[in-house]
């Protein structure tokens, strides 16, 4: 069902919870990183077992390949965990403008390990970006001073989320969707339930509800996701994504009172630069 329009409103309202999830993760980083992301995949875990119980009758659990399931599980938490960490000591802008390196990790992977083709333009659009991720970690040689670690972080979100959408597109070949959106939270839940006692540091009441909307904002936002992708192409919905940063840039702002450097702005756009290119439709088998 191809209702263009309708994907992108989803697309957008995606990515816009996306950023509101990211802003509680920071408000709630007196907490573990790891007890947040047992909040957000518990809940979430929880609320898709619902929606799917209610509108399918049953809960898709079976699948194909369950070991590429708990892997792509556990990757997804890897970045949950390197992200709020991130989160905890750099502005929301630069950490989501950094990890917008996973576009361009994920085209390379697909050409190495999916043996997709990519031509000349995408590999030129993979070099671009990289140069705006570089700019935006704020290495020493342009700004002088000391490479903040937690920089880092995003980049190691931005690879463990490359190989997770890699995962995806073989999962899609073997299992219903409905089946790996069952399994997207499992593992990673049953991985960092299996922590808490380690970590766990009692919340205060409006603390829970935090923790609850965070796993509810991670179902609903990738459920939107999965309807985008079915009513519009990836061609026109890819791009789309770097509006995220503006979100970003604004919850900072508006929360935290952290206004985008030029560093976080000229790599920002650098970024998106390389990305759309690589999401622009080929014309020819070179291309």
């Amino acid at each position: 069902m191809d209702r263009p329009l309708h994907g992108v409103a989803l697309q957008l309202a995606a990515l816009m919870l996306f950023v509101v999830m990211d802003t509680l993760f920071k408000l709630l980083s007196d907490f573990h990183a790891v007890q947040l992301a047992w909040a957000r995949f518990t809940f979430s875990a929880l609320a898709v077992a619902v929606t799917l119980r209610l509108v399918m009758g049953r809960l898709p659990w079976r699948s194909r390949a369950p070991g590429l399931q708990v892997l792509r599980s556990l990757l997804l938490l890897g970045c949950t965990l390197t992200f709020t960490e991130a989160l905890a000591h750099i502005p929301i802008a630069d950490a989501t403008a950094v990890g917008f390196a996973s576009p361009l990790i994920t085209v390379a992977l697909a050409a190495l390990l999916l043996r997709e083709p990519v031509g000349w333009r995408r590999w030129a659009g993979v070099a671009i970006g990289f140069a705006g991720v570089m700019i935006a970690v704020r290495p020493p040689f342009l700004t002088g001073e000391a490479l903040h670690w937690a920089y880092l972080l995003p980049l190691c979100t931005a690879t463990m989320f490359a190989f997770y959408q890699i995962l995806t597109r073989r999962l899609a070949k073997l299992d219903d969707p409905r089946t790996t959106i069952m399994h997207t939270a499992l593992a990673a839940a049953v991985a960092a339930s299996l922590l808490q006692p380690f970590v766990f540091m009692p919340p205060a009441p409006v603390e829970w509800v935090g923790l609850v909307m965070v796993g509810l904002l991670g179902a609903l936002s990738h459920g939107l996701l999965v309807l985008a992708y079915a009513r519009a192409p990836a061609s026109l919905l890819a791009p789309l994504s770097y509006s995220q940063l503006i979100w970003a840039m604004l919850a900072g702002i508006l929360v935290f009172a952290d206004w985008p450097d030029l560093f976080t702005l000229v790599g920002a756009a650098v970024i998106a630069a390389g990305g759309i290119l690589i999401a622009l439709p080929r014309r020819t088998a070179a291309g």
